[in-house]
């Protein structure tokens, strides 16, 4: 019979994240939710104008299919 190695040790598996470095990904994402999602902030402006001009062609859209009849 052959004899085994003994002496090899077993490869240790990577751990994943730590609690950390989750934590501090929560709070770059919640940190970046409030900066764009405030009250007058980039995003809701932004958003904002998107709707207006939605709103506007979709009028404007329904004024020429009114006035063409």
């Amino acid at each position: 019979m052959l004899k085994r190695n003994r002496t090899i040790k077993p490869v240790k598996k990577k751990k994943g994240q730590s609690t950390v470095e989750y934590i501090i990904l929560v709070a770059a994402i919640i940190a970046a939710l409030i900066i764009f999602l405030r009250p007058g902030g980039v995003f809701q402006t932004q958003y904002n104008q998107v709707l207006d001009g939605s709103a506007n062609q979709m009028t404007v859209m329904a004024n020429r299919l009114g006035n063409s009849r």
